[in-house]
């Protein structure tokens, strides 16, 4: 099996972990951070590649398709991190639009093969998505919904580039006395 096939595979085996173990499916938005110069073994930044995108965007597309979240992908920060998406979405989610069109030097090679293979692709500002693994060390923080909680899948790397992945929860509140599973019924008391 060549290189770039495992680079899928191994991209598509991260995000099925990440969709089951955050309940990631229909309705959640998953946000993708790549650096296809990491995944050939550069520094970030030094050798993006459109194909080395292109395979990884088949597994996320694989992934998403299984599970039913919305992929959207991270450009790089000469785009100041702008989010790739779909109008649609966009629209749905009430985001702000911005005006670019990401390229390999400016943007980034996933985000430009994302962009180059949605229907009606537009950038937004910023997401806060459910969930999403960062190949390469890209900093998808910034587009989490808070609490964040780490996720370490099984395979750490997809090709020579670090994984980290998160998916999100609500906030906890109340302290001690808080529960936060719903209790059987007829089983409640009163705060006194």
């Amino acid at each position: 099996m060549e290189a770039s096939t495992d680079w899928e595979e191994a991209t598509a085996a991260i995000l099925r972990e990440l969709a089951e173990a955050g309940r990631l499916g229909p309705g959640k938005v998953v946000v993708i951070g790549a650096s296809t110069s990491e995944v050939a073994g550069a520094r970030i930044g030094t050798g993006g590649a459109l194909e080395t995108a292109r395979r990884l965007l088949a597994g996320v597309r694989r992934a998403a398709e299984e599970y039913g979240f919305e992929p959207v992908f991270q450009c790089c920060e000469h785009l100041n991190r702008a989010i790739v998406m779909e109008r649609g979405l966009l629209e749905r989610l009430g985001l702000k639009e911005v005006s670019a069109v990401p390229v390999p030097g400016a943007g980034g090679s996933m985000a430009a093969a994302a962009y180059e293979s949605m229907s009606d692709p537009v950038l937004a500002e910023t997401v806060e998505a459910h969930g999403g693994i960062d190949i390469g060390e890209t900093l998808i923080g910034m587009h989490l919904r808070r609490v964040a909680v780490p996720f370490r899948p099984s395979l750490r790397e997809v090709g020579q580039a670090r994984v980290t992945a998160a998916f999100t929860r609500p906030p906890l509140i109340g302290g001690e006395r808080a529960v936060y599973t719903a209790p059987l019924r007829g089983n409640a008391s009163n705060c006194e």
